[in-house]
Parts: C-alpha cells; sequence; structure tokens
C-alpha cells in the first residue's frame, strides 16, 4: 500500500507544497515533488513518477484533498487499476506513516537548513530524501533503512507505536 499527502514550507516569500509518494510496508519515499500552487498537477506528476519507477501497488490511500479527489488523480489510480482508500475527515492519524515523514522533514531538515528559495529547498529536499531512504535507520523497521525493506521486502514493515494505534 502506497500513501500520499501534502504538507506546506514556509519561505522568505510565502509557501510552498510538498507532496510525497510513500511505501507504508517500508516507510520509503518513492516520489515527491513541490510547487507554489497547491493544485492537482504536482500530485499527479509525484504519483506518475512513482508507478513509472516502482511499478504498481495494490492499494492507494489519500485524505479527501482537493487535489486527491480531483479526476485528474483519480483518473490516474484507475487507469492502474489501483484500489483507492481514502481517510476518514479530518483523522490524520489514519495516515500516520506520512504524517510522520513531515515531522522528520521539517524538523531534520527545513528547520535546520532554513531554505529561503525554492531552488535551495529542492535542493536540500533532494539530500534529504537519499539520507532518509538509504542511510537514516528507523526504529519501526528494526533499525534498518527504508531502502533496505523495499528492496529486500524484508522484516516486519513499519509498525505503528501502540499508544498512537488504540
Amino acid at each position: 500500500m502506497w500513501s500520499t499527502d501534502i504538507t506546506y514550507i514556509r519561505l522568505a516569500r510565502g509557501f510552498v507544497y510538498l507532496a510525497t509518494v510513500l511505501d507504508w510496508y517500508s516507510c520509503c519515499v518513492l516520489s515527491w515533488r513541490v510547487s507554489n500552487k497547491l493544485e492537482s498537477g504536482f500530485c499527479v506528476e509525484g504519483l506518475e513518477h512513482a508507478l513509472q519507477i516502482f511499478g504498481t501497488p495494490e492499494i492507494f490511500n489519500t485524505d479527501q484533498g482537493c487535489q486527491f479527489t480531483a479526476d485528474a488523480f483519480t483518473g490516474v489510480l484507475k487507469a492502474q487499476g489501483m484500489a483507492s482508500r481514502m481517510d476518514v475527515r479530518g483523522r490524520a492519524l489514519d495516515n500516520i506513516f506520512v504524517e510522520r515523514l513531515w515531522r522528520s522533514v521539517k524538523y531534520e531538515d527545513v528547520s535546520l537548513r532554513g531554505s529561503t528559495t525554492l531552488s535551495a529547498l529542492q535542493r536540500g529536499l533532494t539530500d534529504y530524501v537519499v539520507c532518509y531512504n538509504t542511510e537514516r535507520r528507523h526504529q519501526s523497521l528494526n533499525d534498518v533503512t527504508p531502502d533496505e525493506v523495499y528492496r529486500t521486502a524484508s522484516g516486519s514493515g513499519a509498525r505503528m507505536d501502540e499508544s498512537i494505534a488504540s
């Protein structure tokens, strides 16, 4: 199962939006895109890129944002034969793995770098995602990297903390 979501990142002059496609089992970031417009186009681009590189998951999870309910986005899911699952409105924990990624991105990269331009942010995010996938060991993955779990389909996959799951 894959999922996607959008978060905003403040720059010196306004906001940009970051969308990622994440594999739930491995927590591997499969694709990401940044846009200064909150439209479905950059989300569709990220989805299509992940599909081109990694194939098609059985299930794709999103929230009920207009970017993910737009015909452009749902059309790609339907064309690929993926089952679509949407979070219950207002329940961020339904997409906990992407929400956890946002915390990591913002605390471990964005706030430390303090990027003021879109190009600087994109360079920083490129480095961060590579590190996140290939070097950063995850406690929820028994201290192996998302890339290792994704490539080998090993381990027990990501686990939710019991206090979050209940």
